[in-house]
């Protein structure tokens, strides 16, 4: 496996648990449309001609928004992934995840990893009743154990009598605990967390941290993207500083936070 120049203090291998993911020299890059030049034709013959002759779209852009990035993710890790915007940290779980594909290197997993993010896709036509229950089996819930957890799980996201309306009736911060509370309802052997703890009140994120250390000790392994930096302290035994695309540091959660705050608030 390729290794960083950077700094790496990652955790004592004979402290965590066999490995869950591995990403080795991960580079992602977008290809998206700028400005065409001009006389520039954007016909179907001029599109013909750049496939025959393997050339790219005028004012196509490639954005490399990872570039080499390596570590091991151990059953009983919960990864904080920290970094200023466009740092690449979504790219990085949705890579995880398997939704992105890798220009170059590769990411390993001994399982199918759970991405949950603010924009997880529920039904919005869909009730939060019906929301629940397909989410419940597409996790792999059975219907048994879908109604024994309904009533934990609308307890949790806090939408009391919302949840008999469709989910466009809701607040985003309401989706967004929902998305939670269905997709923390079961362990994950890999849980991908994406900013999802930053909408609702003080005690939804109380609760939310307290249901992340539950899957950490059911031999979980949790990725945690998020600007508070309280949040990942709380819940985090590790955490990933990426920078411009590129692991800047990976180690213990308050080494790496602590170096992290000291070049943010410069």
């Amino acid at each position: 496996m390729a290794e960083s120049t950077r700094t790496r203090t990652g955790p004592d291998p004979e402290a965590v648990g066999k490995p869950t993911v591995i990403v080795d020299d991960l580079h992602v890059t977008y290809r998206v449309m700028g400005p065409r030049p001009a006389g520039q034709s954007g016909d179907g013959a001029s599109a013909l001609r750049r496939l025959i002759t393997r050339r790219n779209a005028p004012g196509l852009r490639e954005i490399r928004a990872v570039r080499g990035v390596s570590f091991v993710a151990n059953h009983g890790d919960a990864i904080g992934i920290v970094g200023r915007n466009g740092s690449g940290k979504s790219t990085l779980l949705r890579a995880i995840a398997g939704l992105l594909p890798a220009e170059k290197g590769a990411v390993f997993t001994d399982c199918q990893p759970s991405l949950l993010g603010v924009n997880a896709a529920l039904i919005s036509s869909l009730t939060g009743e019906r929301n629940i229950v397909l989410g419940g089996l597409a996790m792999g819930m059975t219907p048994a154990e879908v109604r024994g957890k309904f009533d934990l799980i609308v307890e949790f996201a806090g939408i009391g009598d919302f949840v008999e309306l469709p989910m466009n009736a809701y607040s985003s911060g309401m989706g967004a605990r929902l998305r939670f509370a269905i997709a923390a309802s079961v362990s994950h052997d890999v849980l991908l967390i994406d900013e999802a703890l930053a909408t609702g009140d003080a005690e939804f994120r109380r609760k939310s941290e307290e249901r992340i250390r539950e899957l950490r000790g059911e031999a979980g392994t949790v990725f945690l993207v998020s600007h508070s930096l309280p949040v990942i302290r709380e819940t985090c035994n590790r955490a990933l500083w990426l920078d411009a695309g590129q692991l800047t540091m990976d180690g213990d959660v308050n080494e790496v936070l602590d170096a992290y705050e000291a070049v943010v608030e410069k």
